[in-house]
């Protein structure tokens, strides 16, 4: 099918500081078999350190965005500017397959009643720890292994439905809870009544990176808190937040039984952050 017949993709990229994965990223999409898209890339930095970057990839539709630091922010600049039928969030240092754009185009083409479609994260070495196996239709309560901000693809309608991201939640926002501002959109998408569907064959590949034991423990405090936050924003009932403070619970006694003590900590400092995310955000909004 001929890229015309194709709904076409703005895609978000935000980025500070990476030049080299940038480059990688938009390598991969110069590469795809779809080209029905343009670049959207929200340039938080400082200095003009991505003007050759840009420049090298002249069969791009670049367009070049100036925001301040703060994911949240970053994307909610580009989000004033969509035009195509389908809007995507690629990392600035993911990488999409050759033939992405074009099995997700097609989904959506096949089914007009899908408003959303979202994938699974794999690393170099084809590892997708925590995901789920089972494709489906996203609620506001399975969602939570099932998206990941790059993984997201959204008819523009649904888009503009949502409106801008929490720019208290994400990397960047100042705030404790700064991850998980993906989450909080779909779960505000869901509630608006889109359609959104989980399929586990829709693969971006995403660098894993190596964490020092301290390292660890501040992603789970970070990831934590994010997390708390989100279900103290949206109300989520008592059986919900059970099981979300208990895994982490769970975690740690599996690590401590198998003597992973930087696993236990990072489980523990996870809990940590969902009680501090949770009442933090109480106070806030009371």
């Amino acid at each position: 099918m001929a890229d015309q017949a194709l709904p076409s993709f703005d895609l978000v990229v935000a980025t500070i500081g990476r030049v080299e994965e940038l480059e990688r990223l938009l390598q991969s999409l110069a590469a795809q078999t779809h080209t029905g898209f343009r670049v959207l890339v929200v340039d938080q930095n400082e200095d003009d350190r991505l003007g050759g970057v840009l420049q090298r990839q002249p069969s791009l539709d670049l367009i070049r965005l100036q925001s301040s630091p703060g994911l949240s922010r970053a994307r909610n600049a580009a989000l004033q500017k969509l035009c195509g039928d389908l809007v995507a969030f690629p990392d600035d240092d993911c990488i999409f397959p050759h033939d992405l754009l074009e099995r997700v185009a097609q989904r959506f083409a096949d089914r007009p009643e899908l408003d959303g479609l979202t994938g699974r994260a794999e690393d170099e070495r084809g590892r997708s720890p925590s995901w789920s196996s089972v494709g489906g239709t996203l609620t506001r309560d399975n969602l939570w292994n099932r998206a990941i901000s790059f993984t997201i693809f959204l008819r523009r309608p649904v888009s503009e439905r949502v409106g801008p991201f929490d720019e208290q939640l994400g990397l960047g926002s100042g705030r404790p809870w700064s991850s998980g501002e993906e989450i909080d959109y779909l779960v505000r998408a869901v509630a608006a009544g889109a359609r959104i569907e989980f399929d586990p064959t829709v693969v971006v590949v995403h660098e894993s990176k190596d964490l020092s034991p301290t390292a660890l423990r501040s992603v789970g405090a970070r990831d934590g808190a994010s997390i708390g936050y989100i279900l103290r924003k949206h109300r989520y009932p008592p059986r919900i937040l059970g099981k979300m403070f208990v895994r982490p619970v769970g975690g740690a006694l599996r690590a401590i039984a198998t003597l992973d003590g930087a696993r236990a900590r990072f489980h523990l400092a996870t809990l940590g952050g969902r009680v501090r995310g949770d009442a933090t955000s109480s106070k806030s909004s009371a």
